[in-house]
């Protein structure tokens, strides 16, 4: 018996928040477009069902099942700069406090014999 991961048993509220926002996201990207459940699933290329579990903002659905609606409303663009290294700057900051804060020592004299 598969076993389920417990992100999607029990996600963190900030995690399921955000699922619900996107999905909800999603749903009023497809209803201003004028498309039918139906409709969009199958520019998706999944039932009717994996995508009203989409705009429910199921954690159990695939990130790419999501991606693939985004792609389908034409809106995939934004996802772009989801996660990037230049909007982090908890992790700029890390990594800026590891760096060594002088040049390494030179291991021998370098000579001018060539």
């Amino acid at each position: 018996m598969p076993q389920t991961n417990s992100i999607i048993k029990a996600p963190p509220a900030a995690v399921e928040a955000t699922l619900r926002k996107l999905g909800a996201n999603i749903r009023t990207a497809r209803l201003r477009r004028k498309l039918r459940l139906e409709d969009l699933a199958k520019k998706v290329g999944v039932s009717r069902y994996v995508l009203s579990d989409i705009e429910k903002g199921k954690p159990s659905t695939a990130i790419a099942t999501y991606m693939g609606a985004l792609w389908a409303l034409g809106l995939l663009e934004d996802m772009k700069d989801v996660a990037s290294p230049d909007n982090d700057t908890e992790g700029k900051i890390l990594e800026k406090a590891r760096a060594p804060k002088t040049a390494g020592k030179r291991k021998k004299e370098l000579d001018n014999d060539f």
